[in-house]
Formats: structure tokens, C-alpha cells, sequence
């Protein structure tokens, strides 16, 4: 005919009535049974595979590494309030009370951060006086009388609701401090301390009423006979699995979603302490009742902690992310406490934990001493020795776990190469007008890179000279955009510059979304 000979399988040849070839049922069930291939021909395809599951494996440990050093963190600045803090406070007070005694003019009366320390602690005293008028009784009978759909509802809600006190409350503490401690040669430009300190009392004493309400729900849950709301309240955290697992992340996403998990799991730890002290109270300290409690509190903390790892896991394996990225961010988390014990510090560690991580210590410290203090009558001299001796055990827990994770940050900023920025000075606002030589002419700064900081950081608040470490650049972020705009080189330089890790705290946005 003319045409070239094409090569048609064997598989073909069975089809062609023509074909002379003697195929039967028994060799083709003979070559299904012994044919065979080689992985070998695509190699990197199951080498991916393979290191896909290693990083499964891995997601465990390195995430629960993560989660102690994070809950140690967040237990560091938790007891910093009830120990430290008031000790801090009380020698404000009295370098308030001997300066003017002493003579000392035209010096403070009190540094920037004893000025902090004294509204923290008259924050606490008010709203302490405040919580006294709230019964805790009448509000788990009132909660008690709910359904438990309702209640589940409401549960949801209170969480919802502690994110945004979370992020907006840490914006009115910080606002208070700026305010109390700015130069007096600044121009005014706030409405004054009092209003801010009033705001400040206003929001501890509302979210504590919050985490009160949510304690409360959680010891419904325990104290119901049959456990189904205790039981629903847990299948909620299996319900984040799927509102997470199935979205793109980013690493700073992933940072946001891991610092979140480290606050819910630490303050889940102190609901269930409160649980279980109104619980014991009721029971007039029976030991026996706290075995009747401990099913409940293991299931509640193996589900957090399952729900926790699973999560993690599929998402990094899902968005291609290594397991070694825990590693920055204990990194990161561990150059807040680093940076915090330097000479050129700009803030307190627990102010930086809030931000970091949304996790504010002051509301719950006030509801654990709420329900303390109304759960322990104290009586006669032997019981005052006691607490003393227990409050005497918290200084000596706070000063061992400070003292561990302090050298254990020095580790991680060590491995990271991050020890070199700690000696750094602390930054300065940037000021918008332009450097002028003598003359009154416009100077090129030295260094352009500090330029570019300087038109990146000019509308935001003053940032830590850390913040250029840990960058987590996408460059495949960066050829889409480029491919769909059509911009190159310089045309990115106005778009908003990208968050890093150490720029990153609970509330910023990445991308499109809060995690």
C-alpha cells in the first residue's frame, strides 16, 4: 500500500479479526500474572512520595517540640503576674514615695517600665474589686438551665468572641503604656491617661467576665449526666480540621495558625484547673472525686492534642512545607525572649508573648484568683504560713522555668545565626522628611538598603531591627504575579512588602486571612 509499518501492541492485535496471531485466555491471564514495570523509570516522583510520609512522621515530635517550649513561654508570662509583678510594683511604689525625700530633682519619678508596672497592677486591684460582685454560683445554674445545643452555640461564640477581645485588648493595653510613658516634649496627640486606663479596666474586667463564662460551659460539660455536650463541645475541634486542612498555606500562615494552637491549648489547661477547683470545692475536697474527673480531662487534652497533629500534618504535607520550619519558629519565639533581657529592650516579655501569640495574661490571671480565692477559705495563722509558703514555691517555679528557657533560647538563636542582631541598637521612628545636608540640600542615604527599610516601615509603628530575619519569600507567588500583571523588577516594590517571621504576630494578616 505505501504506508509505514506502525507497531500495534499485542493487546491491539487480539482485536483485529485478520490478526494470525494464536492469542487465548490463558496467556493473556499468564501475562497479567507475570508482567511487570520498574519504579525505577521515575524515581523522583516516589522519592517525593516517600519523603512526603517521612515528613508525616515528623510532624509529631517537632510540632509537640514547638508546643512545650511555647506553653513553657506562655506559663513564664502567666506566672510573671502573680509573682514578679506584684514585688515590681510594690518598689515603684515606694521609689514614688522616698524620691521627693531624697532630693532628686529633675530626675523621673519612675522609669517607663515601673510606670507599666504600677497600671498593671492597679488594673488587677480594680478589677479584682469588680469581679467580687459577680456570682459564680448563679451563672453555672443560669448557664446549667440551657439546652445543649444552645449551649454549644453560645461556646462557639464565647470563642469567637475571645479572638477579637484577644487582638483588640492587647491594642488597648499598648496604647495605655505609650501613653503613660511618651516624652513630654512630644506633641499631644492622644486624649489622655485617664480615659486610656479607664478603656484598659474596662476591657480586663469584660474578658474575664468572657473566660469566666467559658469556664463555666466547660464545667456544665463535665458535671452532665450523659456527656453529650461535653462530647460535642470535643467534636468541634475535629471540625477545624476540615476549615483548615483544605486551604493554602503559606509559612507565615502556618506560624500564625501554630502560635494560635499553643495559647488555646495553654489556656484550655487553666479552664480545666478551674473546673476542676469548683468541682472539688463542691465535693469539699474529697480526693476521690478528682480520679471521677480525671477521664474527662485526659479526653479533653488527647483530642486537642490529636486534633493538633493531624491538622499540622496534612497541612504540611499539602502545601509542601517542611518540618524544619517549627524550627524557625521556635527560633523566632525564642528571640522575644532573648531581645526582652537586653539593655536596648523595647518591651516587656509578656507584652511581647500577647502580641505574639493573642495570648493576654492579665484577664486569666484575674479569674484564677477570682475562683481561688472564693474556692480556699483562709483561716487562723497556720493557713496564712501555708500560702505563704506556696507563693514562696511560685517565685521559685517562675525563677527555674525563666532561667531554663532563657538558656534554652540562647540555643535557638544561636542555631538560627541570630545572635549577631541582639547587640543591635534599638530602632527609632522613622521620620518621613528627608535627610538634608548643611546647605538645606536632600542627602542620599549611605546605605540604600536603609532606605528601603525606612519607605517600607514609614506608615507602620517602630519595628525590632530582628525583623529582617527569617524571611519567607515565595518565589512562585512572585512569577504569578509577575505573569499576570505584567510588572517586572521594580514594579513590585509597590506592592505591600512581605511579612516576616519575626514581623508576624497573632493578628497580622498574611495574605488574605487570619489563621
Amino acid at each position: 500500500t505505501g504506508r509505514s509499518l506502525v507497531q500495534i501492541p499485542d493487546l491491539m492485535l487480539c482485536h483485529c479479526p485478520s490478526s494470525t496471531l494464536d492469542l487465548s485466555l490463558v496467556r493473556f491471564i499468564t501475562a497479567e500474572l507475570t508482567r511487570g514495570y520498574f519504579l525505577e523509570h521515575n524515581e523522583a516522583k516516589y522519592t517525593e512520595r516517600r519523603e512526603r510520609v517521612y515528613t508525616c512522621l515528623r510532624i509529631p515530635k517537632e510540632l509537640e517540640k514547638l508546643m512545650t517550649f511555647g506553653f513553657f513561654l506562655c506559663l513564664d508570662a502567666f506566672l510573671y503576674v502573680f509573682t514578679l509583678l506584684p514585688l515590681r510594683v510594690i518598689l515603684a511604689l515606694l521609689r514614688l514615695i522616698t524620691l521627693p525625700c531624697c532630693g532628686l530633682s529633675g530626675s523621673r519619678l519612675l522609669q517607663p517600665a515601673q510606670v507599666c508596672d504600677v497600671l498593671k497592677g492597679f488594673i488587677m486591684v480594680l478589677c479584682y474589686s469588680m469581679m467580687s460582685y459577680v456570682d459564680y454560683s448563679m451563672m453555672y445554674h443560669l448557664i446549667r438551665g440551657q439546652s445543649v445545643i444552645k449551649l454549644y452555640i453560645i461556646y462557639n461564640m464565647l470563642e469567637v468572641a475571645d479572638r477579637l477581645f484577644s487582638s483588640f485588648g492587647q491594642d488597648i493595653l499598648d496604647a495605655l503604656y505609650w501613653t503613660a510613658t511618651e516624652p513630654k516634649e512630644k506633641k499631644r496627640a492622644h486624649i489622655g491617661v485617664i480615659p486610656h486606663f479607664l478603656m484598659a479596666v474596662l476591657y480586663v474586667f469584660l474578658h474575664a467576665i468572657l473566660i469566666m463564662v467559658q469556664a463555666t460551659t466547660l464545667n456544665v460539660a463535665f458535671n452532665s449526666h450523659n456527656k453529650s455536650l461535653l462530647t460535642i463541645m470535643m467534636s468541634n475541634n475535629f471540625v477545624e480540621i476540615k476549615g483548615s486542612v483544605f486551604k493554602k498555606f503559606e509559612k507565615n500562615n502556618l506560624f500564625q495558625m501554630s502560635n494560635s494552637d499553643i495559647k488555646e491549648r495553654f489556656t484550655n489547661y487553666i479552664l480545666l484547673l478551674i473546673v476542676c477547683l469548683r468541682n472539688m470545692e463542691q465535693f469539699s475536697w474529697n480526693p476521690d472525686h478528682l480520679w471521677v474527673l480525671f477521664p474527662d480531662v485526659v479526653m479533653v487534652i488527647a483530642s486537642e492534642v490529636a486534633v493538633d497533629v493531624v491538622k499540622h500534618a496534612f497541612i504540611t504535607k499539602f502545601n509542601d512545607i517542611s518540618a524544619d520550619v517549627y524550627g524557625e519558629y521556635r527560633a523566632s519565639l525564642a528571640f522575644d525572649l532573648v531581645s526582652s533581657r537586653q539593655k536596648n529592650a523595647y518591651t516587656d516579655y509578656s507584652d511581647s508573648v500577647s502580641r505574639r501569640m493573642g495570648f493576654i495574661p492579665l484577664p486569666l490571671a484575674l479569674l484564677l484568683i477570682r475562683v481561688v480565692t472564693s474556692s480556699v477559705k483562709i483561716q487562723g495563722s497556720l493557713s496564712f504560713m501555708c500560702v505563704l509558703l506556696f507563693y514562696l514555691g511560685m517565685i521559685t517555679l517562675k525563677v527555674l522555668n525563666s532561667i531554663v528557657l532563657l538558656g534554652t533560647s540562647c540555643v535557638f538563636v544561636k542555631e538560627a545565626n541570630m545572635e549577631e542582631k541582639l547587640f543591635d541598637p534599638p530602632p527609632s521612628a522613622v521620620s518621613s522628611q528627608p535627610t538634608t545636608d548643611k546647605g538645606g540640600i536632600p542627602v542620599a542615604p549611605e546605605n540604600p538598603q536603609v532606605a528601603n527599610m525606612a519607605e517600607s516601615s514609614a506608615p507602620t509603628l517602630p519595628k525590632s531591627d530582628s525583623d529582617t530575619f527569617l524571611t519567607t519569600p515565595d518565589g512562585d507567588d512572585d512569577k504569578i504575579i509577575n505573569a499576570n500583571t505584567g510588572l517586572e523588577g521594580d514594579g513590585l516594590e509597590h506592592r505591600t512588602p512581605k511579612k516576616d517571621l519575626l514581623e508576624i504576630d497573632r493578628f497580622t494578616i498574611c495574605g488574605n486571612r487570619i489563621d
